[in-house]
């Protein structure tokens, strides 16, 4: 329909636009899986898998080694570290960085070198994942059991990890040069959008530490102190990578099991835009202190302490209050719900232990335990939501439900364990009779530890069951493409 100005012209109609209240829930959800960015999101999501059912095979000896009387009859010492640094590299690094590499490719438009940009970053991450965990068997050299990355000092893993960070700074800088802006008009979408964005800007900090701690590291100092200066900064830097896609995931699945999230879009983008600017404390720490010193490791600390806190406390109460009235759900949406309560409960457990930290004790791999876990429970979370836009079913049924559970209480159990024996003074980082658990409550402490993580390497394992299960089906053609 036409109306007519007083120019004397003829005008179409404006479409009324609703308006936008404060009662109107936001639409906290993912850009959608375009078609040319599915294969790519596909790989991510393989390498990532492949990443967990490798990270699963170590994490066996690990915990068969910690366990009292099985641990007996392993080896120690070597075979202990050099499968913890294969089992923390793949289950943290190489599976946080696909994921990261999979919700990028959301938010992507093809453009010119965008596609063999995106082929030479996936090859170079699965093929250095792949060496990384080769060299445990052909060169593994040293284990250095430093804090972020732990490598194994041998020239086979070390080219593995390098060819895996380049590959890491191929796809942020694809991230960059290929990301749909976020937009005048900030909506729900637009927040979470740019707190993807903001999870590139964290990962080239990190990068960039990364590069100034090898230029400026001295290489003559032992390895484990060689090593820790060598991540310290960016591993700080990575945390807020991980914290920002780990509360993108809250809210999407908040959104998607059908909760109304009481927090504008706006508040949302500057509690995203605060722990960003935390990130830069870590270059600034190079700028104003020595590397290596004390002063330089406290202020990367202080800088995660403050920004991390400030900006999850907001979202994770918010994320509370909307799905807390949710009662029954459809089977589509109950694993997803599973995967971020189990999600919320691991990161603040590992958030409340950090804070009874005493001592180079079994307290400190408990506490980030369960922050890692948290990440990680929050990233299964979004796989199963975004099975169907990737082409296969959603995850459904009681195994779907049951595992993020069963992962979430096994860990939780696992660190229980951990900091039940951290009283007893319980080292970290060692196995076998190297522990010298002396007493019943030592035993029994670490007793707990080894059932949970029992229990925790089944709920991983179901994970896979479940993903690989869904994908044997296609999704139906309306849930894959998503309106706008």
């Amino acid at each position: 329909m036409r109306t007519f100005a007083p120019d004397g012209f003829a005008h179409p109609r404006p479409t009324p636009v609703p308006a936008i209240t404060a009662s109107t829930p936001a639409d906290y959800q993912l850009p959608v899986v375009g078609v040319g960015q599915r294969r790519f999101a596909r790989a991510w999501l393989g390498l990532g898998m492949l990443a967990l059912v490798g990270s699963g095979l170590f994490s066996i000896l690990l915990v068969l080694a910690r366990t009292p009387v099985v641990g007996s009859w392993l080896p120690a010492g070597d075979f202990f570290r050099v499968a913890l640094v294969v089992h923390v590299d793949l289950s943290v690094l190489v599976w946080f960085v696909a994921m990261a590499g999979l919700l990028w490719s959301l938010d992507l438009r093809d453009g010119r070198g965008a596609r063999p940009m995106g082929q030479a970053a996936l090859a170079l991450c699965g093929g250095g994942a792949f060496v990384m965990a080769l060299a445990a068997f052909v060169e593994p050299g040293t284990p250095v059991m430093s804090n972020y990355i732990p490598v194994l000092d041998s020239a086979t893993f070390l080219a593995g990890l390098a060819a895996f960070g380049i590959g890491a700074l191929l796809l942020v800088a694809r991230g960059f040069l290929h990301a749909r802006p976020v937009g005048v008009a900030i909506d729900g979408r637009g927040a979470l959008r740019f707190g993807l964005h903001a999870s590139l800007v964290a990962t080239a900090v990190a990068l960039l530490a990364f590069a100034l701690s090898v230029a400026l590291a001295p290489r003559s100092l032992p390895a484990q102190a060689y090593y820790e200066i060598l991540w310290w900064g960016g591993g700080h830097a990575l945390q807020f990578t991980w914290t920002l896609l780990m509360l993108v995931a809250w809210l999407a699945l908040a959104h998607a099991c059908g909760g109304r999230v009481p927090l504008s879009p706006r508040i949302v983008l500057l509690m995203f835009l605060l722990a960003l600017a935390s990130v830069f404390v870590t270059p600034l720490a190079y700028l104003v202190h020595e590397i290596g010193s004390v002063e330089h490791r406290e202020m990367h600390t202080w800088g995660m302490r403050l920004g991390g806190g400030l900006a999850i406390a907001p979202i994770a109460l918010a994320v509370l209050l909307a799905i807390g009235p949710l009662r029954r759900l459809d089977p589509e949406r109950r694993p997803l719900r599973a995967a971020l309560l189990a999600s919320m409960l691991l990161f603040v457990a590992g958030g409340v232990i950090g804070l009874a930290i005493d001592g180079n004790n079994v307290k400190i791999p408990a506490h980030y335990h369960g922050c890692i876990v948290g990440v990680t429970l929050a990233l299964m979370g979004l796989v199963y939501h975004l099975l169907p836009q990737l082409g296969w079913q959603a995850p459904k049924g009681r195994a779907a439900v049951l595992q993020p559970w069963l992962y979430g209480i096994g860990q939780l159990l696992h660190i229980a364990g951990l900091v039940w024996s951290g009283g007893y003074g319980v080292q970290r980082k060692v196995a076998g009779s190297e522990q010298v658990l002396r007493s019943a409550g030592e035993v029994a402490g670490m007793g707990v530890m080894g059932a949970g993580g029992m229990l925790a390497i089944i709920g991983g394992l179901l994970f896979v069951i479940v993903v690989l299960g869904a994908m044997r089906s296609p999704a139906p053609a309306s849930s894959r493409t998503p309106s706008r």
